[in-house]
């Protein structure tokens, strides 16, 4: 299956509990991209920018100071927004970023110790 067509991450919960069963391949093919746009600390201070910012949503023109030059951080911004934890807005001559809706739930969902019989009483 092509990186294309895969769902976003954002869109829908990409995979169960890693702990609940061994995930798929395009399961896994989903989260490894979500990490691998994360697994850069550029990438992530902006994701983490993003979504700590007040309101839920940040201009790029408060959140392109770190470090790098501004081109390099729509770079970022960009590979983000493939990976599907962002989506962006231009309002004028600004653009706008917010995480996609459910991905930080579909994180920790993947995180998350799956329930058991044991822990679950």
């Amino acid at each position: 299956m092509s990186k294309t067509t895969l769902p976003l991450v954002g869109a829908v919960p990409c995979c169960p509990p890693l702990t609940e069963r061994p995930i798929i391949a395009e399961e896994a093919e989903a989260a490894a991209r979500m990490f691998k746009a994360l697994g850069d600390p550029v990438r992530l201070r902006l994701f983490s920018l993003v979504a700590s910012h007040q309101g839920g949503e940040a201009c790029v023109c408060d959140i392109s100071d770190v470090g790098v030059s501004q081109p390099t951080v729509s770079h970022h911004l960009k590979k983000l927004k493939e990976a599907g934890l962002l989506v962006s807005e231009r309002r004028g001559t600004w653009v706008y970023y917010r995480v996609a809706r459910s991905v930080l739930a579909s994180m920790s969902r993947l995180l998350t110790a799956a329930p058991t019989a044991r822990n679950a009483a």
